[in-house]
């Protein structure tokens, strides 16, 4: 077994989303609970199909989406995994939709930060075994940084101000 860490392609940092399914209906089903949680979302979805032919099964309204997570998902080549990326919206804001799909069987990252994906290649296959999402902590949140954090999520919307 060799072990090996993958560098997701992403230098515009979108946001992205690696998991793994177990069936061919996943791009499709990934699409319907995006646009149905995010209609006005660009987005792109490649899976890995484990079984023959093997293929990396895509959906997409984005061509340079579609082509970003068609490249990242031969770079990690594990079967049963999925990459999204998504311009427009935040992955908090399908991630339950994607969760309740009965194919879905794990989420391990959902970010805009610089992600390896730890890949484990053992004979014809290769599986993930986890991503390293971001950096290391780096110290604690001051006063100021806490301010910062309130101020940014009302700036986006995702908490009130009064």
């Amino acid at each position: 077994m060799e072990i090996s860490a993958v560098e997701i392609e992403n230098g515009k940092g979108f946001n992205l989303v690696i998991g793994s399914s177990h069936f061919i209906m996943t791009p499709e089903d990934i699409a319907e609970a995006i646009l149905k949680a995010v209609p006005a979302v660009k987005y792109a979805v490649s899976f890995c199909e484990a079984s023959d032919p093997a293929l990396i099964r895509s959906e997409s309204n984005d061509e340079e989406l579609l082509d970003l997570s068609q490249r990242n998902a031969m770079a990690v080549g594990a079967g049963h995994s999925f990459i999204i990326f998504v311009k427009d919206c935040y992955p908090i804001n399908f991630l339950n939709s994607l969760k309740n799909l009965p194919e879905i069987t794990n989420i391990y990252c959902a970010t805009a930060n610089p992600v390896h994906v730890i890949v484990a290649s053992a004979g014809k296959g290769k599986a993930i075994i986890g991503v390293a999402d971001g950096n290391s902590p780096k110290g604690f949140e001051n006063n100021e940084e806490r301010k910062k954090r309130f101020e940014f999520l009302r700036k986006i919307g995702y908490k009130l101000s009064f």
